[in-house]
Order: structure tokens, then C-alpha cells, then sequence
């Protein structure tokens, strides 16, 4: 009767409980972790190729068509995952060839200005914070870079 007793009472098994309670939060924040890692790395390789881009569209010789195929070579590249490159798929690169800028000394110049669009698709969080309201499924990442020509623009 006494070894009963004691049997009820003990706490055995208490740690599994607290575990099996805990767990599912835990992996929950280490997956979110993951996941904004992932955002984080195609945000900076999405940033790179717009400046890889405008850096390529200031050179003479390079059309927009060049300037489009680097920017979405470097994102594959960068392990960005994509279906196509151009404005019917999930990444859309926008070149201005005749950007122009004002710089102090009021002389004007002309840049080119390259505009890189990435629709990220969550791989773990996004359908779970549908639970709760939220909605990140999709989120646009932007990545703009503008460099000015080496050669002065024409006077008015």
C-alpha cells in the first residue's frame, strides 16, 4: 500500500510533460530563425545584383538587355530560388538608362539607375501567422542601386 502511495506521488515523467508543453514554441522561434536567415541572404544577394547590374549599365557597350540577363544570372547565382527572370516571372529588373542627378557643384550628370523586385515566399512562418491574422506569405523585397556615368552629361 505504501509503495502505492509513493508511486501516485512521485513526479516521474514530470520533465517529459514540461517538454512535450515547451517544444512545439521552441521550434516555432528556431524555424522562424531559420526562415528570416533565409530572407535576410536573398535580400542581400537581391541588393548585390542591382548593384552588379548598375554597375554593369554605366559601362559603354552593355544595352538593358545585357544589364537584365547579369542581374538575373548573379541572383541564381546567389542560390536565389526563382521560376523566371524578366517581368512574367517572380523576379522583375527595371533598368533607366537616362537617370539624371544633380551633384554640388550644379553641373549636371547622368546615371543609370537599376531596380531589382524579388517576391519572397516563406517557407515555415508565413502559413502560420495566417493563424493569427497576419499575412506573410509573400514579401516583396526591393533592391535599388543608382551610379552615375564617368562621362558629363550634355549642357543645356
Amino acid at each position: 500500500m505504501n509503495s502505492l502511495r509513493h508511486r501516485l506521488r512521485s513526479e516521474r515523467g514530470a520533465e517529459l510533460i514540461e517538454f512535450a508543453l515547451v517544444f512545439p514554441v521552441l521550434l516555432l522561434v528556431v524555424l522562424g530563425i531559420v526562415d528570416f536567415g533565409f530572407l535576410f541572404q536573398r535580400m542581400e544577394v537581391v541588393t548585390n545584383a542591382a548593384r552588379e547590374g548598375a554597375r554593369m549599365a554605366v559601362l559603354p557597350g552593355y544595352t538593358q538587355a545585357d544589364v537584365e540577363s547579369r542581374v538575373c544570372n548573379y541572383i541564381l547565382t546567389g542560390g536565389v530560388p526563382m521560376t523566371t527572370c524578366g517581368p512574367t516571372g517572380s523576379t522583375v529588373v527595371t533598368v533607366n538608362m537616362a537617370f539624371p542627378i544633380a551633384v554640388p557643384s550644379g553641373t549636371p550628370m547622368s546615371a543609370k539607375r537599376v531596380e531589382v523586385v524579388y517576391t519572397h515566399h516563406y517557407l515555415f512562418i508565413g502559413p502560420m501567422i495566417g493563424w493569427f491574422g497576419g499575412s506573410l506569405a509573400q514579401v516583396p523585397i526591393k533592391g535599388v542601386a543608382i551610379m552615375r556615368d564617368e562621362v558629363q552629361a550634355a549642357g543645356p
